[in-house]
């Protein structure tokens, strides 16, 4: 997968929000951890602005940030061919911000994104304006020779497989994986649907983390009623 399948691959807007709400709450309630886990949700990233991430503790990350003028979204794969840090002169590969509208363009050089000589940490970019029918991308060419790897050049691929899926069935494989522990599809499912919590549904996926614990967390990445 590439960037252009991933622009085919997601949802609309609001759909792909509420993907995010919910792998945030879930990883909330698995993990127990106040900072979340893999995948997190902040409703108030910034005034007007709430943002989805992705971090495998491993360097690779994705950040989505959702607007009034519609969504942006970054991923970064620190192995990637394509990295600003693949060679000396830490640059952007050529292509990836190319036609991107006024509305998204401060987040290309928004601090929390970017490397220390201000370039935006990206392998992937890629936004949709409110309004509009499709996800769009840059003109991108990919690497040639010894450096392509022709099935997932610029990370894609493996940093938005589970948000791509988009089912309940797709995190659970991931999560049984991750936190090494079996969990019940119908609890998973209940947070998937963003239905109201109950102690029974976070005893299923972490027996003994209180509601009343993971409630303001919860609040906090925007799930709703919590």
């Amino acid at each position: 997968m590439t960037i252009y399948d991933l622009t085919r691959a997601l949802p609309d807007i609001a759909t792909l929000r509420d993907r995010c709400r919910a792998m945030a709450a879930l990883e909330l309630v698995i993990s127990g951890n106040a900072n979340g886990g893999y995948f997190s949700y902040a409703k108030s990233w910034a005034p007007g602005e709430e943002a989805a991430f992705m971090e495998n503790g491993s360097g690779d990350e994705y950040a989505i940030v959702f607007t009034a003028a519609g969504a942006f979204g970054r991923g970064f794969d620190h192995e990637s061919p394509m990295s600003p840090w693949g060679d000396e002169d830490t640059e952007l590969w050529p292509g990836l911000v190319d036609g991107i509208p006024e509305a998204f363009r401060p987040f290309v050089t928004e601090p929390s994104f970017c490397v220390e000589e201000g370039v935006l940490q990206a392998t992937a970019v890629f936004w949709r304006e409110t309004g509009d029918t499709a996800w769009r991308a840059g003109t991108v060419e990919f690497p040639e020779g010894d450096q392509a790897d022709h099935t997932d050049p610029d990370g894609t691929d493996h940093l938005f497989e589970v948000l791509v899926a988009g089912t309940p069935e797709a995190y659970r494989d991931f999560a049984e994986d991750y936190y090494e522990t079996e969990l019940p599809l119908e609890a998973v499912r209940h947070v998937w649907s963003l239905r109201p919590l109950t102690q029974e549904v976070v005893d299923a996926l972490n027996p003994g983390l209180p509601l009343e614990a993971v409630a303001p967390r919860l609040e906090r990445a925007g799930y709703p009623g919590a």
